[in-house]
């Protein structure tokens, strides 16, 4: 099974963090985001992966040479405009298509999963496509996937989708429901029925239009929180607290507060993640920070709630402060 990373988006949710780097290149205990995603696919068995590029490519590429494991072939599509979800997809159809199934995924989120079981369990469905669901009550920030009792998906966020009924001919009631992972599973005859725009969403501008036509099968597995850890990394707030509080994960060290990696941990109550290559101050004064391995702490500085990199201190709170010496 092959796979793709979408890693083109511009990040905008995530400034001023992204101003020095894209969102998938942005580390976690040290560790990029993409190259956590990397190790998820390789674990399980995908050898080949596609990542598509637009923003701050060169952040992205090296922070996967520094960070890939052994025996993964990475391919890159890197979009000289951004082509949205749909179209990044859509350009790396030809590379998807060389297995029967295929799976795609965010680069700007912590998950872990069993792919293997649940790709099993989209094509013993029968669908064209499979969204992951997770029961999560962040459903009322995120949004929610409504499915009925076939798996079939009725509903995304406040839009129906479909027309799916039961034997006596009444439209199926919703039966379940969960906060998409943005992870989805498609089979190879659907990667090539596209719309006509160049740029578009795969799931508001291709699989929600199709599926309420009846044009294709859109089906969703919801699973529980224990199957699935999942943890977004899209605003300074969500990445000050993954770092911080990591999720349970083993590329994270196997739980929340034991793990390696090319960082350590400094300051009362854990609550400041700091590149060893960086010298902190004797007398800086830092509280939930994370410090990357370019920055430079002035002497006496003091900062709460925010990221150090190298051009200086970025707020990730709205409670965020940075001084210099007192």
């Amino acid at each position: 099974m092959r796979a793709m990373i979408l890693a083109a988006g511009l990040g905008t949710r995530m400034r001023p963090l992204t101003d020095e780097r894209a969102k998938p290149a942005l580390p976690v205990r040290g560790r990029p985001v993409i190259s956590l995603l990397l190790e998820l696919l390789a674990r399980q068995g995908i050898r080949e992966v596609m990542i598509n590029l637009h923003y701050l490519p060169d952040t992205i590429r090296r922070a996967v040479d520094a960070d890939c494991p052994a025996g993964l072939d990475v391919t890159w599509s890197e979009e000289e405009k951004p082509l949205g979800t749909g179209g990044g997809i859509r350009r790396a159809a030809e590379f998807l298509r060389a297995s029967e199934t295929c799976v795609v995924l965010a680069g700007d989120m912590l998950i872990d999963v069993d792919l293997p079981t649940l790709a099993a369990r989209h094509r013993a469905r029968g669908c064209d496509v499979t969204l992951v669901l997770r029961r999560d009550p962040r459903e009322a920030t995120f949004g929610s996937v409504g499915v009925d009792e076939a798996g079939h998906v009725r509903r995304i966020g406040r839009h129906p989708v479909g027309d799916a009924a039961s034997k006596s001919g009444a439209p199926l009631p919703e039966t379940a429901r969960g906060l998409f992972t943005s992870i989805r599973f498609f089979e190879r005859a659907v990667l090539a029925d596209w719309p006509d725009q160049e740029v578009f969403e795969d799931l508001r501008d291709w699989l929600m239009p199709r599926a309420a036509r009846g044009a294709l099968s859109l089906a969703a597995e919801v699973v529980d929180p224990r199957e699935c850890v999942w943890e977004p990394v899209g605003t300074p707030a969500e990445y000050l607290d993954v770092n911080l509080t990591p999720p349970a994960m083993p590329s994270l060290g196997g739980d929340a507060t034991a793990w390696t990696g090319d960082v350590e941990i400094v300051g009362a109550g854990r609550d400041v993640v700091a590149a060893r290559s960086v010298r902190i101050p004797a007398d800086a004064r830092l509280t939930r920070c994370v410090v990357w391995e370019d920055a430079v702490l002035p002497a006496g500085v003091r900062a709460t709630d925010g990221v150090f990199g190298a051009r200086g201190f970025h707020p990730a709170a709205a409670e965020a402060d940075q001084r210099g010496a007192a």
